[in-house]
Protein backbone atom coordinates (compact mmCIF):
# COMPACT_ATOMS: atom_id res chain seq x y z
CA UNK A 1 0.00 0.00 0.00
CA UNK A 2 1.21 3.08 -0.73
CA UNK A 3 2.22 5.76 1.66
CA UNK A 4 0.29 8.73 2.99
CA UNK A 5 3.45 10.95 1.07
CA UNK A 6 2.96 9.27 -1.66
CA UNK A 7 -0.49 9.75 -2.34
CA UNK A 8 -0.27 12.89 -0.92
CA UNK A 9 2.53 13.72 -3.98
CA UNK A 10 0.04 12.13 -6.28
CA UNK A 11 -2.62 13.94 -5.25
CA UNK A 12 -0.77 17.33 -5.99
CA UNK A 13 0.44 16.18 -9.04
CA UNK A 14 -3.11 15.28 -10.27
CA UNK A 15 -4.60 19.05 -9.03
CA UNK A 16 -1.90 20.72 -10.67
CA UNK A 17 -2.51 18.81 -13.77
CA UNK A 18 -6.04 20.13 -13.61
CA UNK A 19 -5.55 23.34 -12.81
CA UNK A 20 -3.18 23.55 -16.08
CA UNK A 21 -5.22 21.87 -18.59
CA UNK A 22 -8.58 21.91 -17.27
CA UNK A 23 -10.91 19.04 -16.92
CA UNK A 24 -12.25 16.98 -17.80
CA UNK A 25 -8.38 15.40 -18.51
CA UNK A 26 -6.82 11.84 -19.18
CA UNK A 27 -3.70 11.66 -16.78
CA UNK A 28 -0.94 8.73 -17.10
CA UNK A 29 2.10 8.19 -15.11
CA UNK A 30 4.93 6.99 -16.93
CA UNK A 31 6.63 5.46 -13.62
CA UNK A 32 3.17 3.29 -13.10
CA UNK A 33 4.09 2.11 -16.81
CA UNK A 34 7.15 1.26 -16.58
CA UNK A 35 6.84 -1.05 -13.19
CA UNK A 36 3.98 -3.03 -14.73
CA UNK A 37 6.36 -3.98 -17.56
CA UNK A 38 9.14 -4.86 -15.90
CA UNK A 39 7.06 -7.10 -13.41
CA UNK A 40 5.31 -9.06 -15.97
CA UNK A 41 8.89 -9.25 -17.60
CA UNK A 42 10.74 -10.56 -14.65
CA UNK A 43 8.19 -13.23 -13.88
CA UNK A 44 9.72 -15.14 -16.27
CA UNK A 45 13.86 -14.79 -15.90
CA UNK A 46 14.24 -18.58 -17.65
CA UNK A 47 12.10 -19.12 -20.30
CA UNK A 48 12.52 -16.72 -23.58
CA UNK A 49 9.50 -14.25 -23.25
CA UNK A 50 8.47 -11.38 -25.56
CA UNK A 51 5.88 -8.29 -24.18
CA UNK A 52 3.74 -7.24 -27.01
CA UNK A 53 1.71 -4.15 -25.38
CA UNK A 54 -2.33 -4.52 -26.99
CA UNK A 55 -2.47 -1.11 -28.10
CA UNK A 56 -6.34 -1.14 -28.71
CA UNK A 57 -5.83 -0.52 -24.67
CA UNK A 58 -4.24 2.96 -25.07
CA UNK A 59 -2.87 4.71 -28.31
CA UNK A 60 -1.30 7.56 -27.47
CA UNK A 61 1.44 7.70 -29.63
CA UNK A 62 3.92 9.01 -27.03
CA UNK A 63 2.49 5.93 -24.52
CA UNK A 64 3.61 3.64 -27.70
CA UNK A 65 6.80 5.34 -27.78
CA UNK A 66 7.62 4.62 -24.07
CA UNK A 67 6.89 1.08 -24.43
CA UNK A 68 8.89 0.65 -27.62
CA UNK A 69 11.94 2.27 -25.14
CA UNK A 70 11.09 -0.55 -22.83
CA UNK A 71 11.91 -3.18 -25.24
CA UNK A 72 8.24 -4.28 -25.51
CA UNK A 73 6.28 -4.73 -29.27
CA UNK A 74 3.16 -4.37 -30.48
CA UNK A 75 -0.35 -6.21 -30.67
CA UNK A 76 -2.55 -4.52 -33.32
CA UNK A 77 -6.05 -5.49 -33.93
CA UNK A 78 -6.36 -2.76 -36.99
CA UNK A 79 -4.58 -1.79 -39.52
CA UNK A 80 -5.18 1.71 -38.74
CA UNK A 81 -3.20 0.48 -35.44
CA UNK A 82 -0.23 -1.22 -37.09
CA UNK A 83 -0.22 2.20 -38.52
CA UNK A 84 0.21 4.07 -35.72
CA UNK A 85 2.86 1.47 -34.27
CA UNK A 86 5.19 2.17 -37.56
CA UNK A 87 4.60 6.14 -36.70
CA UNK A 88 5.88 5.34 -32.65
CA UNK A 89 8.83 3.73 -34.31
CA UNK A 90 8.21 0.54 -34.12
CA UNK A 91 9.90 -2.58 -37.01
CA UNK A 92 7.64 -4.12 -38.91
CA UNK A 93 8.67 -7.27 -37.64
CA UNK A 94 8.04 -6.14 -33.74
CA UNK A 95 3.95 -5.82 -34.42
CA UNK A 96 1.79 -8.80 -34.49
CA UNK A 97 -0.90 -7.97 -36.43
CA UNK A 98 -4.35 -9.71 -35.06
CA UNK A 99 -7.59 -8.81 -36.72
CA UNK A 100 -10.95 -10.09 -36.41
CA UNK A 101 -13.49 -10.27 -39.20
CA UNK A 102 -12.02 -8.11 -41.73
CA UNK A 103 -11.87 -8.70 -45.82
CA UNK A 104 -8.51 -10.08 -47.29
CA UNK A 105 -7.89 -6.44 -48.39
CA UNK A 106 -6.80 -5.53 -45.17
CA UNK A 107 -4.79 -8.34 -44.72
CA UNK A 108 -3.05 -7.60 -47.93
CA UNK A 109 -2.09 -4.50 -46.44
CA UNK A 110 -0.96 -5.38 -43.39
CA UNK A 111 1.13 -8.13 -45.21
CA UNK A 112 2.96 -5.14 -47.80
CA UNK A 113 3.87 -3.00 -44.23
CA UNK A 114 5.69 -6.40 -43.16
CA UNK A 115 4.11 -7.29 -40.21
CA UNK A 116 3.65 -10.53 -38.69
CA UNK A 117 0.29 -12.10 -39.76
CA UNK A 118 -2.48 -13.40 -37.37
CA UNK A 119 -5.17 -15.35 -38.99
CA UNK A 120 -8.24 -16.39 -37.13
CA UNK A 121 -10.81 -18.03 -39.41
CA UNK A 122 -10.66 -20.75 -41.78
CA UNK A 123 -11.72 -19.11 -44.57
CA UNK A 124 -8.64 -16.11 -44.25
CA UNK A 125 -6.56 -18.84 -44.11
CA UNK A 126 -7.34 -20.49 -47.17
CA UNK A 127 -7.42 -17.24 -48.84
CA UNK A 128 -3.71 -16.06 -47.31
CA UNK A 129 -2.52 -19.62 -48.57
CA UNK A 130 -4.21 -19.53 -52.69
CA UNK A 131 -1.83 -15.92 -52.51
CA UNK A 132 1.27 -16.28 -50.54
CA UNK A 133 1.55 -19.91 -50.05
CA UNK A 134 5.06 -20.45 -48.10
CA UNK A 135 6.67 -16.54 -49.35
CA UNK A 136 4.71 -14.80 -46.34
CA UNK A 137 4.97 -16.55 -42.57
CA UNK A 138 1.53 -16.42 -40.49
CA UNK A 139 0.87 -16.98 -37.17
CA UNK A 140 -2.85 -18.76 -36.21
CA UNK A 141 -5.41 -18.14 -33.69
CA UNK A 142 -6.67 -20.99 -31.91
CA UNK A 143 -9.86 -20.87 -29.70
CA UNK A 144 -9.00 -23.45 -26.96
CA UNK A 145 -12.44 -23.63 -25.69
CA UNK A 146 -11.58 -22.11 -22.30
CA UNK A 147 -14.50 -19.97 -20.56
CA UNK A 148 -12.78 -17.05 -18.76
CA UNK A 149 -12.67 -13.62 -18.06
CA UNK A 150 -14.26 -10.85 -15.69
CA UNK A 151 -17.33 -10.42 -17.84
CA UNK A 152 -19.47 -12.24 -20.88
CA UNK A 153 -18.45 -9.07 -22.81
CA UNK A 154 -14.95 -9.78 -22.52
CA UNK A 155 -14.30 -13.45 -22.86
CA UNK A 156 -13.48 -14.50 -25.72
CA UNK A 157 -12.08 -18.31 -26.06
CA UNK A 158 -15.72 -19.91 -25.36
CA UNK A 159 -17.01 -22.39 -27.95
CA UNK A 160 -19.72 -19.28 -28.57
CA UNK A 161 -16.72 -17.20 -29.49
CA UNK A 162 -16.38 -15.17 -32.48
CA UNK A 163 -12.64 -15.12 -32.00
CA UNK A 164 -9.98 -17.66 -32.78
CA UNK A 165 -10.60 -21.55 -35.12
CA UNK A 166 -11.63 -23.86 -33.11
CA UNK A 167 -9.01 -26.38 -31.67
CA UNK A 168 -11.59 -29.42 -32.80
CA UNK A 169 -10.68 -28.07 -36.18
CA UNK A 170 -6.57 -28.52 -36.03
CA UNK A 171 -6.91 -31.31 -38.57
CA UNK A 172 -9.04 -29.52 -40.95
CA UNK A 173 -6.09 -26.23 -40.33
CA UNK A 174 -3.24 -28.69 -41.32
CA UNK A 175 -4.79 -29.78 -44.51
CA UNK A 176 -5.45 -26.51 -45.40
CA UNK A 177 -1.51 -25.54 -44.43
CA UNK A 178 0.09 -29.02 -46.55
CA UNK A 179 -2.18 -28.30 -49.35
CA UNK A 180 -1.10 -24.36 -49.61
CA UNK A 181 2.42 -25.07 -48.11
CA UNK A 182 1.86 -22.18 -45.57
CA UNK A 183 4.68 -21.26 -43.32
CA UNK A 184 3.13 -21.44 -39.85
CA UNK A 185 5.49 -19.67 -37.21
CA UNK A 186 3.26 -19.21 -34.32
CA UNK A 187 0.30 -20.08 -32.43
CA UNK A 188 -1.57 -17.84 -30.39
CA UNK A 189 -5.12 -17.96 -28.03
CA UNK A 190 -6.70 -15.20 -25.66
CA UNK A 191 -8.86 -16.40 -23.46
CA UNK A 192 -10.84 -12.89 -22.51
CA UNK A 193 -9.90 -10.37 -19.71
CA UNK A 194 -9.74 -10.10 -16.20
CA UNK A 195 -8.96 -13.79 -15.36
CA UNK A 196 -7.99 -13.66 -11.62
CA UNK A 197 -6.79 -17.79 -11.43
CA UNK A 198 -3.61 -18.40 -13.57
CA UNK A 199 -5.27 -21.71 -14.70
CA UNK A 200 -6.95 -20.51 -17.45
CA UNK A 201 -3.14 -19.78 -19.00
CA UNK A 202 -2.05 -22.86 -17.63
CA UNK A 203 -5.12 -24.94 -19.16
CA UNK A 204 -3.94 -23.05 -22.80
CA UNK A 205 -0.57 -24.04 -22.33
CA UNK A 206 -1.22 -27.43 -22.42
CA UNK A 207 -3.24 -26.81 -25.73
CA UNK A 208 -0.81 -24.77 -27.07
CA UNK A 209 2.39 -27.03 -26.42
CA UNK A 210 0.56 -30.19 -27.52
CA UNK A 211 -0.35 -28.42 -30.64
CA UNK A 212 3.31 -27.03 -31.40
CA UNK A 213 4.11 -30.75 -32.01
CA UNK A 214 2.20 -30.68 -34.95
CA UNK A 215 4.29 -28.11 -36.79
CA UNK A 216 7.70 -27.91 -38.05
CA UNK A 217 8.95 -23.94 -37.83
CA UNK A 218 7.43 -22.51 -35.31
CA UNK A 219 9.09 -19.41 -33.61
CA UNK A 220 6.50 -18.37 -30.85
CA UNK A 221 3.63 -19.69 -28.67
CA UNK A 222 1.49 -16.26 -27.69
CA UNK A 223 -0.84 -16.39 -25.05
CA UNK A 224 -2.71 -12.91 -25.04
CA UNK A 225 -3.40 -11.87 -22.24
CA UNK A 226 -6.24 -10.78 -19.63
CA UNK A 227 -4.34 -10.29 -16.44
CA UNK A 228 -6.28 -9.10 -13.68
CA UNK A 229 -6.15 -5.95 -12.22
CA UNK A 230 -6.60 -4.44 -8.96
CA UNK A 231 -10.06 -1.91 -8.83
CA UNK A 232 -10.00 -1.19 -5.22
CA UNK A 233 -7.53 -0.98 -2.48
CA UNK A 234 -8.44 -4.90 -1.10
CA UNK A 235 -8.87 -6.06 -4.77
CA UNK A 236 -7.44 -9.02 -5.82
CA UNK A 237 -4.74 -9.33 -9.20
CA UNK A 238 -3.63 -12.21 -11.27
CA UNK A 239 -0.83 -13.39 -9.85
CA UNK A 240 1.92 -13.32 -12.21
CA UNK A 241 5.03 -14.27 -10.35
CA UNK A 242 3.00 -17.64 -9.27
CA UNK A 243 2.30 -17.81 -13.33
CA UNK A 244 5.87 -17.56 -13.86
CA UNK A 245 6.86 -20.04 -12.07
CA UNK A 246 4.16 -22.55 -12.98
CA UNK A 247 4.65 -21.87 -16.56
CA UNK A 248 8.04 -22.25 -16.80
CA UNK A 249 8.39 -25.48 -14.68
CA UNK A 250 5.08 -26.72 -17.34
CA UNK A 251 7.31 -25.22 -20.75
CA UNK A 252 10.72 -27.15 -19.62
CA UNK A 253 8.64 -30.12 -19.29
CA UNK A 254 7.41 -30.14 -23.14
CA UNK A 255 10.43 -28.02 -24.62
CA UNK A 256 13.29 -28.98 -22.02
CA UNK A 257 15.09 -31.41 -24.51
CA UNK A 258 13.74 -28.96 -27.75
CA UNK A 259 16.82 -27.42 -29.87
CA UNK A 260 14.96 -24.57 -31.25
CA UNK A 261 13.01 -23.92 -28.38
CA UNK A 262 9.69 -21.26 -29.12
CA UNK A 263 9.41 -17.57 -27.34
CA UNK A 264 6.86 -17.42 -25.36
CA UNK A 265 4.30 -14.29 -26.24
CA UNK A 266 2.17 -12.63 -24.01
CA UNK A 267 -0.18 -9.08 -24.98
CA UNK A 268 -1.21 -7.37 -22.37
CA UNK A 269 -2.47 -4.15 -22.83
CA UNK A 270 -5.16 -3.04 -19.28
CA UNK A 271 -2.47 -4.63 -17.28
CA UNK A 272 0.43 -2.15 -18.47
CA UNK A 273 -1.94 1.07 -18.48
CA UNK A 274 -4.96 0.54 -16.36
CA UNK A 275 -3.92 1.79 -13.14
CA UNK A 276 -1.62 4.56 -14.97
CA UNK A 277 -4.44 6.73 -16.07
CA UNK A 278 -6.80 8.81 -14.00
CA UNK A 279 -9.94 10.53 -15.31
CA UNK A 280 -10.44 14.31 -13.85
CA UNK A 281 -13.47 15.67 -13.61
CA UNK A 282 -15.16 18.44 -11.80
CA UNK A 283 -18.16 18.48 -9.93
CA UNK A 284 -21.26 21.06 -11.78
CA UNK A 285 -23.93 20.10 -9.46
CA UNK A 286 -24.73 18.46 -6.59
CA UNK A 287 -28.19 17.03 -6.51
CA UNK A 288 -30.42 15.94 -3.57
CA UNK A 289 -33.53 14.18 -4.19
CA UNK A 290 -35.71 12.02 -2.12
CA UNK A 291 -33.64 8.51 -2.52
CA UNK A 292 -30.46 9.50 -3.29
CA UNK A 293 -27.64 12.38 -3.59
CA UNK A 294 -25.86 12.95 -6.69
CA UNK A 295 -22.63 14.58 -8.03
CA UNK A 296 -22.97 15.90 -11.62
CA UNK A 297 -19.83 16.05 -13.00
CA UNK A 298 -18.07 17.66 -16.57
CA UNK A 299 -17.96 13.93 -17.82
CA UNK A 300 -19.82 11.08 -18.67
CA UNK A 301 -19.79 7.62 -20.80
CA UNK A 302 -19.18 9.89 -23.74
CA UNK A 303 -15.57 9.83 -22.20
CA UNK A 304 -15.29 6.58 -19.84
CA UNK A 305 -17.66 3.73 -20.99
CA UNK A 306 -16.79 0.92 -18.99
CA UNK A 307 -19.06 1.51 -16.11
CA UNK A 308 -21.75 1.48 -18.77
CA UNK A 309 -20.57 -1.23 -20.97
CA UNK A 310 -18.95 -3.49 -18.57
CA UNK A 311 -20.48 -2.72 -14.88
CA UNK A 312 -16.80 -2.01 -14.46
CA UNK A 313 -15.81 -0.45 -11.12
CA UNK A 314 -13.52 2.59 -11.00
CA UNK A 315 -12.56 3.67 -7.52
CA UNK A 316 -13.52 7.99 -7.17
CA UNK A 317 -11.87 9.93 -4.89
CA UNK A 318 -12.37 13.87 -4.02
CA UNK A 319 -8.72 15.26 -4.58
CA UNK A 320 -10.13 18.78 -3.50
CA UNK A 321 -11.18 17.64 0.12
CA UNK A 322 -9.32 13.97 0.79
CA UNK A 323 -9.88 14.20 4.27
CA UNK A 324 -13.34 15.32 4.68
CA UNK A 325 -16.14 13.56 6.37
CA UNK A 326 -17.62 10.94 4.23
CA UNK A 327 -20.85 10.83 2.69
CA UNK A 328 -22.74 8.51 0.41
CA UNK A 329 -23.06 9.92 -3.85
CA UNK A 330 -23.68 8.90 -7.35
CA UNK A 331 -21.46 10.33 -9.49
CA UNK A 332 -23.34 10.67 -12.82
CA UNK A 333 -22.16 12.12 -15.95
CA UNK A 334 -24.07 15.02 -18.28
CA UNK A 335 -24.98 12.59 -21.21
CA UNK A 336 -28.57 12.08 -21.59
CA UNK A 337 -28.95 8.85 -20.90
CA UNK A 338 -28.28 6.95 -17.75
CA UNK A 339 -24.64 7.52 -17.24
CA UNK A 340 -23.20 6.70 -13.92
CA UNK A 341 -19.70 6.27 -12.92
CA UNK A 342 -20.50 5.06 -9.41
CA UNK A 343 -23.50 4.40 -7.60
CA UNK A 344 -23.55 5.03 -3.42
CA UNK A 345 -19.65 5.72 -3.62
CA UNK A 346 -18.38 6.72 -0.01
CA UNK A 347 -16.51 9.86 -0.40
CA UNK A 348 -14.99 12.67 0.95
CA UNK A 349 -17.93 15.28 1.22
CA UNK A 350 -18.34 16.62 -1.91
CA UNK A 351 -19.50 20.24 -3.40
CA UNK A 352 -19.44 21.98 -6.54
CA UNK A 353 -16.23 23.14 -8.02
CA UNK A 354 -14.39 20.32 -6.63
CA UNK A 355 -12.34 18.01 -9.15
CA UNK A 356 -12.54 14.11 -8.55
CA UNK A 357 -10.18 11.55 -9.74
CA UNK A 358 -11.51 8.49 -11.27
CA UNK A 359 -9.12 5.92 -10.85
CA UNK A 360 -7.94 2.83 -13.55
CA UNK A 361 -9.03 4.88 -16.33
CA UNK A 362 -5.75 4.32 -18.46
CA UNK A 363 -7.01 1.10 -20.33
CA UNK A 364 -9.86 1.59 -22.66
CA UNK A 365 -10.97 5.19 -21.77
CA UNK A 366 -9.93 7.54 -23.97
CA UNK A 367 -9.42 4.91 -26.58
CA UNK A 368 -13.15 3.89 -26.51
CA UNK A 369 -14.31 7.80 -26.05
CA UNK A 370 -16.88 9.20 -28.67
CA UNK A 371 -18.45 12.39 -29.43
CA UNK A 372 -22.20 11.54 -28.28
CA UNK A 373 -24.36 14.62 -27.28
CA UNK A 374 -21.96 16.37 -29.63
CA UNK A 375 -19.59 16.39 -26.72
CA UNK A 376 -15.60 17.10 -27.03
CA UNK A 377 -13.08 14.81 -25.82
CA UNK A 378 -10.99 15.52 -23.17
CA UNK A 379 -6.68 16.44 -23.33
CA UNK A 380 -4.54 13.67 -22.50
CA UNK A 381 -1.29 14.81 -20.30
CA UNK A 382 1.69 12.30 -18.98
CA UNK A 383 3.43 12.47 -16.05
CA UNK A 384 7.20 11.63 -16.55
CA UNK A 385 9.49 9.96 -14.08
CA UNK A 386 10.43 13.70 -13.12
CA UNK A 387 6.96 14.54 -12.03
CA UNK A 388 6.73 17.06 -15.25
CA UNK A 389 3.42 16.77 -16.94
CA UNK A 390 3.61 17.20 -20.50
CA UNK A 391 -0.06 17.51 -22.93
CA UNK A 392 0.42 14.65 -25.41
CA UNK A 393 -3.45 15.56 -26.76
CA UNK A 394 -5.26 18.51 -27.01
CA UNK A 395 -8.44 19.11 -25.76
CA UNK A 396 -10.99 19.06 -28.76
CA UNK A 397 -12.97 22.29 -30.05
CA UNK A 398 -15.85 22.82 -32.30
CA UNK A 399 -13.97 22.58 -35.29
CA UNK A 400 -12.84 18.93 -34.80
CA UNK A 401 -16.96 17.72 -34.71
CA UNK A 402 -17.25 19.70 -38.33
CA UNK A 403 -13.96 18.87 -40.40
CA UNK A 404 -15.28 15.99 -41.68
CA UNK A 405 -18.96 16.61 -42.60
CA UNK A 406 -19.50 18.08 -45.94
CA UNK A 407 -21.78 21.26 -46.22
CA UNK A 408 -24.20 20.76 -49.36
CA UNK A 409 -25.85 23.99 -50.65
CA UNK A 410 -29.14 23.25 -52.59
CA UNK A 411 -29.39 26.03 -55.01
CA UNK A 412 -32.31 25.38 -56.79
CA UNK A 413 -35.66 23.95 -54.96
CA UNK A 414 -36.54 21.35 -57.46
CA UNK A 415 -40.12 21.56 -56.09
CA UNK A 416 -40.79 25.16 -56.71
Amino acid sequence: MESTNNLNSNNNLLLRAAAEHGTPLYVYNQDTMTHKYQTLKNAFPNIPVKIKYACKALTNIQVLKHFKSLGAGLDAVAIEEVQLGLIAGFLPEEILFTPNGVSMQEINEAVDLGVVINIDNISILEQFGNHYHNAVPCCIRLNPHIEAGGHHHIQTGHIDSKFGISIYQLRHVLRIINAHDINVIGLHMHTGSDILNSNAFLQGADILFESASQFNNLQFLDFGSGFKVPYKDDDVATDVQELGTKLTEKYNDYFGNVDNKPEIWFEPGKFLVSEAGTLLVQVNVIKPTMATVFAGVNSGQNHLIRPMFYDAWHDIVNLSNPNGIKRIYTVVGYICETDTFGRDRKMSETKEGDILAIKNAGAYGYSMSNNYNSRLRPAEVLINNNNKIQLIRKRETLDDLLRNQVNIETEVNIYG
